[in-house]
C-alpha cells in the first residue's frame, strides 16, 4: 500500500485486515509520522529528510515541522518488520540519514538508498557516487525501477 500516507486513510486498518484474511502479504510505504494498527508483513518507513522540505511560504514551514517524528518512528519499528528508506538527492544527506539511524537504533541492514531523481539520467548520475556510500556504510541500495521503465510520468 502505497500512494500519498496511506495510514490517515479512514479505512486503512479494515483495508489490511481484508486483505490479510485473503491471504495477500501486505506491505506498507509510509513517512512514519502516524501510527495505524495495520496488518502489515513489512512497513517500509520513509522518513522524509531535510532535502524534501519544500521551498513554499505556506507548506514548508509546516512540512519541516512534521517530517520526523521519531516516536512514531520507534512504535512502528518496535510493531513491524520494517525497513527505513531514504530518498538522497546529495552525499551532503548521509550525515542527517546517518543520525536518524544513531538516534532510532536501526541496524545497518535495514536501510535502504535510493537516489532522489525523474529521469534514469539523473538516477545513474546519483547511483555512481550512492552505491560505494551504502557499501561503505552497510546500508543497501534501492534502484527506482518506475523511473527507469516510465520517466517522470504520473498514474503508470
Amino acid at each position: 500500500m502505497t500512494g500519498g500516507e496511506p495510514m490517515i486513510a479512514p479505512e486503512v486498518v479494515a483495508l489490511t485486515e481484508a486483505l490479510r484474511a485473503s491471504g495477500l502479504h501486505i506491505t506498507v510505504e509510509t513517512a512514519g509520522t502516524v501510527f495505524a494498527a495495520v496488518a502489515c508483513d513489512l512497513m517500509s518507513i520513509s522518513p522524509k529528510l531535510a532535502n524534501s522540505t519544500p521551498d513554499d511560504a505556506k507548506w514548508g514551514p509546516v512540512h519541516e515541522r512534521t517530517r520526523m517524528q521519531p516516536d512514531v518512528l520507534r512504535r512502528l519499528m518496535d510493531a513491524y518488520s520494517y525497513q527505513l528508506k531514504f530518498v538522497v538527492a546529495s552525499p551532503e544527506d548521509l550525515a542527517e540519514i546517518g543520525h536518524v539511524v544513531s538516534v532510532l537504533g536501526a541496524p545497518a541492514e535495514n536501510v535502504l538508498l535510493m537516489p532522489e531523481g525523474r529521469s534514469p539520467e539523473v538516477i545513474r548520475e546519483r547511483a555512481a557516487w550512492l552505491v560505494p556510500l551504502c557499501l561503505e556504510n552497510g546500508y543497501r541500495y534501492s534502484p527506482r525501477v518506475h523511473v527507469d521503465i516510465w520517466g517522470d510520468r504520473r498514474g503508470v
